[in-house]
């Protein structure tokens, strides 16, 4: 059953969000890190460990579902490459480290990377 399955809404509408996420996690496969607000990072991590999940078998079907969640051809073959560390891997590709408060709003950050 699917029940309690759904997303933080981060005070966006749902298009704004997806494209928020995206680009987050864009950056994180780039650069291997990013830093960002708490809730931010907790929904960056649940999309990216299943977009690694799903391309750790890098089948036709597979190739074209993650394409769909990044439409990017460049970053798909990054990923693919980063995925490829994670062969043996059963999951916890991601981390969080807690950071401390943003000083303008007092917002806490964190600091999400790929392990």
């Amino acid at each position: 059953m699917r029940h309690k399955k759904g997303n933080k809404k981060l005070n966006k509408p749902t298009d704004q969000r997806l494209a928020m996420i995206r680009s987050i996690a864009i950056s994180l496969f780039k650069h291997d890190h990013v830093s960002t607000t708490r809730a931010r990072a907790k929904e960056v991590q649940r999309y990216v460990e299943k977009i690694l999940t799903t391309i750790k078998e890098p089948t036709f079907n597979n190739i074209r579902s993650i394409l769909k969640l990044i439409p990017n051809k460049d970053i798909l073959k990054i990923i693919i490459v980063k995925s490829q560390r994670y062969k043996d891997v059963k999951g916890g590709y991601t981390r969080i480290f807690h950071l401390p408060n943003r000083l303008g709003d007092n917002a806490k950050l964190s600091r999400l990377e790929l392990v």
